[in-house]
């Protein structure tokens, strides 16, 4: 998904326009410092997550550290929106090792990404469920502070 795919020949772009990047295209690199300030995530998750294959490849400096770009803040403003969705970390990897297999893997993409919307409105209709037994508690126990006291008999 998202801008990892700028060598194919379509390019997918998150279902939400991603936040305005701090620097204009082309002076887009970032130190790991920078890309913590901005995103919010750790310097060891960002670390872990070029690791285990989360993350595309990050271009390093010619002392070799880490230069991200903002198609590497775009994706990981995408993966946060995984992350939100409480799809498997196995899972968002896998869906990275599909994107960077190209445009074949659109089909497998979609079937994963379809799977997590299910789980996603399960999750949904729980929650409503939750919130409307919470309603009625919080409406008996304002009805009830309403209510005239009754004399002890």
């Amino acid at each position: 998904m998202t801008v990892m795919e700028s060598s194919s020949a379509r390019t997918d772009v998150c279902a939400a326009p991603p936040r305005a990047h701090p620097r204009p295209q082309g002076q887009d690199r970032y130190t790991i410092s920078e890309v913590v300030a901005f995103t919010g995530l750790t310097a060891h998750t960002l670390r872990w997550y070029e690791r285990i294959g989360l993350m595309p490849h990050v271009d390093r400096s010619h002392t070799g550290q880490r230069r991200f770009s903002n198609r590497d803040l775009d994706w990981l403003a995408f993966v946060g929106k995984l992350r939100l969705t409480g799809m498997p970390v196995a899972d968002m990897v896998r869906y990275a090792e599909l994107l960077r297999e190209g445009e074949h893997t659109f089909e497998e993409r979609q079937e994963l990404l379809e799977a997590t919307r299910r789980d996603v409105k399960t999750r949904i209709a729980e929650l409503q469920d939750t919130l409307a037994v919470l309603d009625h508690k919080i409406d008996f126990y304002a009805g009830a502070r309403r209510a005239p006291e009754r004399p002890c008999a």
